[in-house]
């Protein structure tokens, strides 16, 4: 892992649990995809907090690595919002969205980074 992914994929947890975000997870898919390097995994309760959690990331990593996504997808419903940046894929999902798709499951021969649920 590079020292920027690492300082991007800091950045990126710290916006979602900036928001309370739910269960960051961080997956190595640089071995099996040819499209990114990391996906960054993780889910709010609802379409405004999904939302709050985009703007947030959005946000810190225009502003501290002066990066912006090349898209965002599914922002106005914030079912499952989308950020691609390239090397690294955001997914932020409602709890429904994120047990429907279970990427954890499709993409499990990629090598887990960080998994972290919440506090109760």
């Amino acid at each position: 892992m590079h020292a920027n992914d690492q300082t991007v994929l800091r950045k990126v947890c710290e916006a979602i649990e900036d928001k309370k975000g739910g269960d960051v997870t961080i997956l190595d898919v640089s071995k099996i995809s040819t499209f990114a390097d990391f996906f960054v995994i993780c889910n709010g309760h609802n379409e405004k907090q999904n939302q709050a959690i985009c703007d947030e990331i959005l946000s810190r990593l225009k502003k501290d690595e002066y990066r912006s996504p090349t898209h965002v997808e599914g922002y106005p419903y914030a079912e499952w919002i989308l950020i691609d940046y390239l090397d690294i894929v955001v997914h932020i999902f409602s709890d429904q969205t994120r047990t429907l798709y279970n990427l954890e499951k499709l993409w499990s021969d990629g090598i887990e980074v960080k998994s972290k649920t919440p506090d109760p």
